[in-house]
């Protein structure tokens, strides 16, 4: 039986506004928010706990099955991710965790471990999902689904601009080289390559604004949804 609970899926590569786009916009609707993302990231945080050899299969499905994930909203930090019930918010922030959670996904096992988990959330009265295989693999029958994107360069300088805003030292050059190389990790991986679906939305948000790129995707959704 088919969930009737509604899904929004937003996928796209790193640094096209998902994330904020996607936050935004399940508010907006009243809806429950997933950032799968941070799911794999939590796992390659938890593993680097751990200690674990991020080469060990059968250790980062165990990892994956083990590690608690909780999204909490707290008004004076806004959203917080907990992993095993330690705040972990700004370390899976980090470019490294980054990297390492495009590795990790790269498993089949891990993915396997995690799709389940991810399907939980969709429950009333509808999910926004954020990530790279929502709308194809995670949730292939979610009424309405959009792939956001931007050019290498501008999501570069996005992010330079918030490492930047937070006193973090970084070479523009060295991040472009770290987005495009985990595009390219991403869209050749054999299991679940980024890819938009086939019904997704494109909106390429290259020099485009946030609360535009934000009216754009509800303005997909019918006005039932959004004036819920």
């Amino acid at each position: 039986m088919i969930d009737p609970s509604p899904v929004l899926t937003i996928d796209g590569p790193s640094g096209a506004g998902k994330g904020t786009v996607s936050r935004i916009v399940a508010a907006r609707l009243g809806w429950h928010y997933l950032d799968s993302g941070a799911l794999y990231r939590a796992v390659g945080v938890a593993a680097g706990w751990a200690n674990l050899d991020v080469s060990d299969a059968a250790s980062l499905v165990r990892c994956a099955f083990d590690t608690r994930v909780e999204f909490v909203d707290r008004a004076e930090n806004g959203l917080r991710v907990l992993v095993n019930e330690v705040d972990a918010t700004e370390e899976l922030r980090l470019e490294t965790t980054g990297a390492l959670a495009s590795a990790i996904a790269a498993i089949p096992e891990v993915r396997l471990a995690l799709k389940e988990r991810q399907r939980s959330f969709r429950r009333p009265p509808g999910l926004v999902a954020d990530g790279r295989d929502m709308g194809t693999v995670i949730f292939p029958d979610a009424p309405y689904k959009v792939f956001l994107t931007a050019s290498a360069e501008e999501r570069a300088g996005r992010r330079h601009n918030q490492l930047m805003e937070k006193g973090v030292s970084v070479i523009f050059d060295d991040l472009l080289r770290e987005i495009m190389a985990r595009d390219a990790r991403d869209a050749q991986r054999a299991v679940a390559p980024l890819r938009p679906a086939e019904d997704a939305v494109l909106v390429d948000t290259t020099g485009i604004g946030i609360e535009e790129v934000v009216e754009r995707v509800l303005g997909l959704l019918p006005v039932s949804h959004r004036n819920q």
